[in-house]
């Protein structure tokens, strides 16, 4: 059985119950530094689009589209390696999925743990 795949802000300070951390942006996070931001891996493959990232623009209110969109970008062969990864990260660990995203809950970090946790 797969571990639970967690989400969490990357600006938060590390906890020893996040287990590996991945960071799934895209763009490495604004004023973070490599060594505060602790992290095991780092999937930026895994990242929506910039053109969905750019249409969604953190709006709630668009989450669901965002989530379905996302969701068949997932589907794309570009992903699959990283996807991959983040299966044999979670296969046997916790992991937390880190993001820069102030709206946590409505983030692809959020998302991706939803789509990895249901499949």
């Amino acid at each position: 059985m797969a571990a639970r795949v967690g989400y969490r802000r990357i600006y938060e300070s590390p906890t020893p119950q996040d287990g590996k951390r991945v960071l799934v942006d895209r763009l490495w996070p604004r004023g973070m530094s490599k060594e505060k931001a602790d992290l095991d891996e780092w999937l930026r493959d895994v990242a929506p689009s910039t053109d969905l990232r750019r249409w969604y623009h953190h709006d709630p209110e668009r989450y669901d589209e965002f989530r379905r969109r996302y969701y068949a970008e997932l589907e794309d062969p570009d992903h699959q390696a990283a996807l991959e990864r983040l299966r044999a990260l979670s296969a046997d660990a916790k992991v937390t999925l880190l993001t820069a995203t102030k709206d946590v809950d409505h983030s692809e970090a959020a998302a991706l743990a939803q789509w990895l946790d249901g499949s």
